[in-house]
């Protein structure tokens, strides 16, 4: 699957791993509660291992782990639901989250721009072919008024 990571598009290899299902190899991607119940084994997982957070999950129980994340997925459930983008900011700001911070789910294009000043650097879309306008979007604006997490 075609993805936007860092202004270029490229191929995921990532798998998410649904609760209950055995992990199979390579980079995976797990729900926040299946990392709290199983964080000992995914640690030792051969393969990268990613976190997948809901909208009203608590990002703050990742203190403690965000060395051990590779990707953090936010599963945006409706383009109105904008506690993705709050998310992403505590991810960078507040816990200094380095690796991937990745939008998933129902968002629209043309609010990649915002997301990417707060923290997002992938984008994965549900039609693939919003991805050359969600990648588009990225270099929309020249001047900008906030400060951005990057």
């Amino acid at each position: 699957m075609q993805i936007i990571k860092d202004k270029q598009l490229v191929e995921s290899n990532w798998t998410y791993v649904a609760d209950g299902d055995a992990l199979n190899e390579g980079d995976i991607t797990v729900s926040l509660a299946r990392w709290n119940e199983e964080k000992s084994a995914l640690q030792a997982h051969q393969g990268k291992v990613g976190v997948r957070l809901e909208s009203d999950a608590d990002v703050n129980v990742l203190a403690e782990d965000v060395d051990s994340l590779t990707l953090v997925e936010l599963n945006f459930p409706a383009f109105t639901d904008g506690r993705g983008f709050s998310h992403a900011r505590l991810l960078r700001d507040e816990l200094n989250y380095q690796g991937e911070i990745r939008a998933i789910g129902s968002y629209m294009p043309d609010q990649a721009f915002y997301l990417s000043r707060v923290g997002v650097n992938a984008f994965a879309m549900k039609n693939a072919d919003e991805l050359a306008v969600a990648l588009s979007t990225l270099d929309d604006f020249s001047v900008k008024y906030q400060a951005s997490t990057l």
